[in-house]
């Protein structure tokens, strides 16, 4: 019995090696291969959906940037935030004050958005500095009290950030030269939306890219130590006030460009756009998505932006009128999230991680 079961395995890992051979040897080149895939499949998409689904995509890409950012937070340092919305909204704040509403500030875009995340990341340092020695629902607290106080500031301070009706921010114009390879390649013009859509997801694939070997390398599992065992990554030397500061400010940073890409995807930055609403949303995106998973957060994000709209789409197909309709959203939001909890707590990347393994097994 023990010989038949050693013996695929011992014919199975040559086999394994020549399928992937063709896979470079470096994480770094790995990690760049699989983000050039995806720019390839991002571009045939933008360009043959409809200027709707391009702007739901791009919607999908700030909220994907953000939910990045909470898996490092959360997932991989084992610390909860109710506060990303408003780390958000000081990166959309920070974009609108230095962009203005006519794009009339002497930055580039892209400038305008290293500073939003450079501007978040020191909030982000404050906040994980202060959250070092909390604990569970003591350092949920604290953020939630982040996520209540943010927008009163806005509020408070009118004349700098606008009050209620907030900072109305100018859309980037669509650069000469990308329009002329789109036509190039195409033969399709690049309205505003698509460029958006572009902005956003190329902003996101670069911050999975970043992530993702952060995570790969010592700094990754660093965090790991600390979140599944705090006592033995102190006896091993692991400074852990340190380490969840820095998980914090890598975290606010992506949550920072988040609100930098909403800002110029929605043309706001208002008090009513970064509730504890948001804050939720997003934490729910990563617990079922797959939390500690990248690709997690890509699926959860995905099903923030285009559930609630194929919910409403059914009810009013099953004769509900469109208030009805629009109100049943949120309940069938509610069921999937009790109802991954219940049946799939490591979420859908957990899922289908076990299926996959069960498969190779198998084979």
């Amino acid at each position: 019995m023990v010989q038949q079961t050693d013996r695929p395995s011992t014919r199975s890992a040559p086999v394994r090696e020549r399928r992937f051979r063709w896979r470079p040897r470096s994480t770094f080149a790995r990690h760049g291969l699989a983000v050039v895939i995806a720019l390839v499949v991002v571009v045939l998409v933008l360009e043959f959906t409809s200027p709707f689904r391009n702007s739901q995509l791009a919607t999908m890409s700030y909220y994907a940037i953000a939910a990045a950012g909470l898996t490092v937070l959360t997932g991989l340092n084992g610390q909860i935030s109710l506060g990303h919305g408003a780390l958000m909204a000081v990166g959309a704040y920070t974009t609108g004050l230095l962009l203005g509403p006519e794009g009339e500030g002497a930055l580039p875009l892209p400038l305008v958005m290293l500073a939003a995340a450079a501007v978040t990341a020191l909030v982000g340092a404050v906040v994980g500095a202060a959250a070092a020695r909390l604990h569970g629902p003591y350092l949920a607290g604290a953020t939630l009290a982040l996520a209540v106080a943010v927008p009163g500031l806005a509020i408070y301070f009118d004349h700098t950030l606008g009050g209620e009706q907030g900072l109305r921010i100018a859309s980037p114009d669509v650069p000469g030269w990308f329009d002329a390879t789109i036509w190039f390649l195409f033969a399709h013009e690049t309205p505003s939306a698509k460029y958006l859509a572009y902005l956003g997801w190329g902003t996101l694939l670069l911050v999975l890219l970043l992530l993702a070997n952060l995570m790969a390398g010592r700094v990754g599992r660093v965090w790991r130590a600390v979140r599944d065992d705090e006592v033995a990554a102190e006896l091993a030397g692991i400074r852990l006030g340190r380490v969840r500061v820095l998980a914090f400010v890598v975290s606010a940073a992506c949550a920072g460009l988040a609100g930098a890409v909403l800002g110029v995807v929605v043309r706001l930055a208002a008090p009513s756009g970064f509730t504890i609403v948001l804050s939720l949303g997003l934490l729910t995106a990563v617990v079922v998505g797959g939390l500690g998973s990248l690709a997690g957060a890509l699926l959860g994000s995905a099903l923030l932006v285009f559930l609630p709209p194929a919910v409403t789409n059914l009810g009013i197909g099953a004769g509900l009128d469109g208030t009805q309709a629009a109100q049943l959203a949120p309940f069938v939001y509610g069921v999937v999230l009790i109802l991954v909890m219940l049946l799939a707590p490591t979420g859908v990347v957990g899922v289908l991680k076990t299926v996959w393994g069960r498969r190779r097994r198998t084979r």
